[in-house]
């Protein structure tokens, strides 16, 4: 029996789990917001609470445990001087877990997990930059290439008469609707 085993094991081995748990905060800490299953945002969830706690310590011993868990130096660079200092003055429940629903393909219920103070939000600021530059740059070519291939087009169609271009057959193999 099970009593007082407190683990969740993910469906992993040991260190596969903990490789991943280590990923994950990590990517907690670059990103300050990960999109995960639950079951894997409640698994992270202590982790990333202990290391946390570990850099609002601040000592040489701390950052080494640090390390010694997450085994990235950014990331333990990152947590000590930028997210440490941002949750000085709470005592805990640094994070928060907000459920999304069911994710499409399998039905696995999805979470977002995120620092409580942080005051940056990742996921709003480039998606509203690569609409803008897309349409910008598409625009202004299409009206300068237009006005610059009107002369030649007619000077061609005064010397030849125009042809009509045969149509290509689709890639499965049927034949288009004229060519009948």
């Amino acid at each position: 029996m099970r009593h007082q085993k407190k683990t969740v094991r993910l469906g992993r081995k040991a260190e596969h789990r903990k490789a991943l748990l280590a990923n994950q905060v990590c990517s907690l800490i670059e990103h300050r917001r990960i999109k995960t299953t639950l079951a894997k945002a409640k698994a992270v969830r202590p982790l990333a609470e202990r290391m946390l706690t570990l850099g609002k310590n601040g000592s040489i011993h701390a950052r080494r445990t640090a390390f010694a868990t997450l085994r990235h130096k950014d990331a333990v660079k990152k947590l000590f001087d930028e997210i440490a200092p941002a949750s000085s003055e709470r005592n805990g429940g640094y994070t928060r877990i907000i459920r999304l629903g069911q994710r499409q393909s399998d039905s696995a219920s999805m979470a977002l997990i995120e620092w409580v103070d942080s005051a940056i939000v990742v996921e709003d600021k480039p998606v509203e930059e690569k609409k803008a530059k897309t349409k910008e740059p598409k625009a202004e070519p299409k009206q300068k290439e237009a006005k610059a291939e009107e002369p030649k087009t007619k000077a061609k169609t005064e010397e030849k008469p125009a042809e009509e271009p045969k149509k290509k057959r689709r890639w499965f193999g049927r034949k288009s609707s004229e060519e009948k």
